[in-house]
């Protein structure tokens, strides 16, 4: 959890500057017109080259709240308190000076997309924070056959500079639809080099590799340019020669080779690119030119088809190769890894069998040329002549028929490895033409008939290396619970997802704001109920600090303000892992019976905006519930109970507290320059009345609005007060009303007040180090509990274990011919030779993305899944692990590594992108392990991993 402090900006930070009164544009129509307008709008579909627009998601969800924009939460839309003030993008920001984004920001969580008419209308609407700018992005296409769009959040990073100043390196952000001879304009221009100048531009790729960038039109993504690489430019001498001995001069003295990919297919079928210039050490050479087979129909602009990697001292070890990491790249480095040292298919693609199979016609494939690329990549593996190789190529490859994969945002290790094998086994398919074939019903057959001819069939349209492998056969089993229709099916699978038993409980880190104004705030870890209520919070909260469960209010507190006060009912799904929980004390009714409120205050403080003459406000500290009895809702009063909430950290001059009272109504403001009446007309944003208006008096009978003010204390003692009141909307960032002393003040539960300080009175009162300051209880200094460690076994008994389908998935019963809720049960038929394991520790619902960092006990040797397997006359299933895709880190974010056992010398090692180094078997088991590969033993070898040696292909389904 963030301290207190790390919610909260520097003072005078462009974060969380609040619109004064009247931004906002022009007219606003009302919610319903706001939601016709822009729900058409929202829908749109991309269009590549169009802009959108983020928008922080809490914003957004504000919005929606006000204007009624969901169906099924209409309840308060046109409610002022839920006022969103101006568009507030802070939340995005890294940096607020810069407002670089913040990294790995998760669509519709973080933020939303909103195309450019829509953003127009809310910028119209309700004007935008001042000094923040529009975060603007455009839609790219990705994708070789089906065509795929998305808006490219993250631009991607370059690094330039002069290739006679390598050390002047300046950043800048590029499309990927962008080309390279942008990429030369925005050069010249940084470095001031001369229109009629001729330059080139150069990719250093390496300490000591560059590769000429010579196909000006080419696309950043076609380039195979990757996030923090580095672009030279170079221009030609006076003399027409080119510099280019003097910067490579300066790289590293290690030699390099460039291993350039072999073409399988017919150079008439595609283009060819043209001879390419590679330096490396200095050398320059146009001598190669190659088929671009392995880049589409027509080329795609690649200036150099080759893997690139750089020796070790000597010869090293065939397997023992790191991957570099070409920018968020660990997620595929780490399931490569694994596959190259799955012996049964490494020796395939070493011994070149896949030349004889490839199938370039296959629909369902990618013309060989995923397969062309991942044997080029193993052959540079298993080469010994380098410690890594850089798999740009392969990357791109991949990333033209799998869009997904195509940008450079942490991706998913196993849904990389689903793809890779799905796609290596469609292009190695053996199958030309595939039959068609009607599937059967068991219809009471025995099990081993019906799965002899599922397993036949799955043969007759399916038959590559991969499935002789990696693919086994589940039986299901459904069950009808009204008319007890017995349905079984055999299905093909190429990996086991087992899923986690759940956690029943989590911890949540909470800070308790107690009523007492002299008593810092605490930390506290408190153990909830996974699936529990925030009243469950409260209760387990109350038992470490004593405070009744009944007096608390649980909030999230999100850039100085309530993001959200939570009701005693609500779910704690709805807290997130990354959210900052703020719980209050607040006073109960005293005896006397006096019904108390209880509202929001927050602090504003009051400054001169930059592009006008116009005030504006900043949030800051932290927020305030109070509770006051309505008879006593006045000004005066509230004013002496912020004072007494705020006496820790705000220390006033006693001299100036009070003055001699004040006889003249109208003239005893104090500092707050606000002039009383009898009554106030209040200031309504329902679009029609968006400027400040006059305060006059009228007959309080006759008031209406927002608020009522009633006559109170003709005389009061004359105060210097240091900050003003102001009715705000829940956000903080837009009034709604000035308010007068000396009057009783009608307002709803958890109305939201800002008291509002002037720069200088801010300085010199307030203490920020005592306002963060926070103490920890001893449950945050307690160690935790060790975590339930689970078995790979327990995963398995889950996963085979007969459950009732939801009513949101339900069954259809040939029977009852009505879908059913019926009870469904998986069990293991056949295993396949490599068993990969995929443990799913990540979980999603509308509320919640966690991980399960549980530690997965599983064994190095001898995993016996006989005993699992309900095929009767099924052999041995013993099984030695072989590789173990790891995730450290939170979901989305992270680091992905590999362990894996060398077929050569039967040794462990690790693998973090370009680094490898020696690892031992009690290293292996821990809570990142993600995805375990397992070989299974020949079947006369029992106690012992099995010898290099041939074993037959296909499945034993006996």
């Amino acid at each position: 959890m963030r301290t207190r402090a790390d919610i909260r900006p520097r003072r005078g930070s462009r974060t969380d500057m609040a619109a004064a009164e009247g931004d906002g544009g022009g007219a606003r129509p009302d919610a319903a017109v706001q939601r016709a307008e822009l729900g058409p709008l929202l829908a749109t579909a991309l269009r590549p080259g169009e802009s959108w627009y983020l928008v922080d998601s809490r914003w957004f969800k504000q919005w929606k709240k006000y204007v009624g924009f969901d169906s099924w939460d209409m309840i308060g839309a046109g409610d002022l308190s839920l006022f969103p003030g101006p568009i507030d993008n802070s939340g995005l920001f890294g940096d607020p000076e810069t407002q670089s984004l913040k990294e790995h920001l998760i669509d519709e969580l973080d933020y939303v997309l909103v195309p450019t008419e829509a953003w127009n209308k809310l910028v119209m609407w309700y004007g935008c924070i001042d000094g923040q700018q529009p975060i603007v992005r455009k839609v790219v296409e990705y994708g070789l056959f089906v065509k795929h769009y998305k808006v490219e959040v993250y631009l991607l990073e370059l690094k330039l500079c002069e290739s006679s100043d390598p050390d002047n390196v300046i950043s800048c952000h590029f499309s990927k639809a962008d080309t390279v001879a942008t990429i030369e304009k925005e050069m010249r221009k940084l470095f001031n080099i001369p229109a009629g100048k001729e330059t080139r531009l150069w990719n250093k790729y390496m300490s000591n590799t560059y590769e000429q960038l010579s196909k000006l039109d080419s696309t950043v993504q076609d380039a195979g340019l990757y996030q923090g690489q580095v672009v030279l430019i170079e221009v030609k001498n006076e003399d027409g020669t080119w510099p280019g001995q003097h910067f490579l001069a300066k790289s590293s003295t290690a030699t390099s080779r460039n291993f350039t990919t072999s073409s399988k297919s017919s150079a008439s079928s595609y283009s060819s690119v043209s001879a390419t210039s590679v330096i490396t050490n200095g050398d320059s050479s146009n001598s190669y030119g190659l088929n671009s087979s392995h880049l589409g129909r027509g080329g795609s602009g690649f200036v150099c088809n080759s893997y690139n990697c750089r020796d070790s001292a000597s010869l090293s070890q065939p397997g023992l190769c790191g991957l570099s990491n070409l920018g968020n790249t660990c997620f595929m480095n780490s399931a490569l890894q694994c596959l190259s040292n799955t012996p049964p298919l490494t020796d395939y693609f070493l011994e070149d069998k896949y030349e004889a199979e490839i199938n370039q016609n296959n629909p369902l494939g990618m013309r060989g040329e995923i397969a062309e690329a991942y044997a080029e990549l193993i052959k540079q593996i298993w080469s010994g002549r380098q410690s890594y190789v850089a798999p740009r190529v392969f990357k791109t490859q991949v990333g033209r028929f799998a869009p997904q994969f195509s940008g450079y945002q942490q991706q998913d290790s196993q849904e990389l490895l689903a793809f890779l094998l799905d796609g290596l086994h469609e292009d190695l398919n053996r199958v030309k033409k595939k039959p068609y074939l009607e599937l059967k019903d068991a219809n009471g057959r025995p099990d081993s008939e019906v799965a002899k001819e599922a397993w036949e069939n799955h043969r007759l349209r399916n038959d590559s290396i991969i499935v002789d492998i990696f693919h086994g056969l589940f039986k299901s089993t459904l069950v009808c619970p009204k008319c007890s229709k017995v349905s079984v099916t055999f299905d093909p699978f190429c990996y086991l997802t087992l899923p986690l038993p759940l956690r029943r409980d989590r911890l949540m880190e909470v800070t308790l704001v107690y009523a007492d104004p002299q008593h810092r705030p605490v930390q506290y870890r408190v153990v909830v109920p996974m699936m529990g209520a925030i009243s469950d919070l409260c209760e387990s909260l109350s038992k470490l600090s004593g405070v009744p469960a009944e007096n608390m209010v649980v909030t999230d507190v999100y850039n100085h303000r309530f993001h959200k006060i939570f009701q005693m009912d609500e779910g704690l799904n709805h807290i997130m892992p990354k959210d900052d929980i703020f719980v209050y004390e607040v006073r109960k009714p005293s005896e006397d019976g006096s019904e108390y409120i209880t509202l929001s205050v927050y602090f504003r403080e009051k400054t001169m905006r930059q592009s006008s003459s116009t005030a504006g406000t900043i949030l800051f500290g932290q927020p305030l519930l109070i509770s006051v009895p309505k008879h006593k809702l006045t000004v005066d009063h509230l004013y002496s109970v912020v004072l007494e909430q705020i006496s820790r950290y705000v220390k006033f001059p006693l001299a100036e507290e009070y003055s001699t009272p004040c006889l003249d109504k109208g003239t005893c403001n104090g500092s707050n320059g606000v002039d009383e009446g009898d009554i106030e007309e209040m200031e309504h944003q329902d679009g029609g009345q968006e400027g400040k208006e006059k305060l006059v008096e009228v007959d309080p009978c006759h008031s209406e609005g927002f608020m009522q003010i009633e006559s109170a204390r003709d005389l009061q003692p004359c105060k210097k007060q240091h900050f003003t009141f102001s009715l705000v909307n829940s956000s903080g960032t837009s009034e709604i009303n000035s308010i007068v002393e000396g009057k009783i003040l009608k307002l709803n539960a958890f109305s939201a007040l800002a008291i509002d300080w002037d720069s200088d009175t801010r300085r010199l009162l307030f203490d920020e180090q005592e306002a963060q300051a926070f103490e920890k209880h001893a449950s945050m200094l307690q160690p935790q509990k060790k975590k339930a460690v689970v078995a790979l076994r327990d995963c398995i008994e889950l996963f085979t274990t007969m459950e009732t389908l939801g009513e949101h998935d339900p069954w259809y019963c040939p029977n009852c011919k009505k879908h059913q809720q019926a009870t469904k049960k998986f069990d293991l038929w056949s295993l396949p030779r490599i068993l990969v394991v995929h443990l799913k520790r990540f979980s999603y619902s509308r509320y919640w993305r966690d991980k399960l960092d549980t530690v997965v006990e599983f064994p190095i040797r001898g995993l016996n899944m006989s005993e699992f397997v309900c095929d009767p006359r099924a052999g041995s299933y013993v099984y030695d692990l072989i590789a173990v895709s790891n995730h450290y880190g939170a979901m989305g974010v992270g680091h992905y590594t590999a362990y894996a056992k060398n077929k050569v010398n039967d040794k462990w090692y690790y693998f973090d992108d370009s680094s490898v180094s020696v690892a031992s078997e009690d290293q292996i088991v821990t809570k990142a392990a993600y995805v375990l590969f397992y070989q299974r033993r020949s079947s006369e070898e029992h106690t012992a991993p099995p010898p290099p040696q041939e074993e037959c292909d296909g499945m034993d389904t006996n």
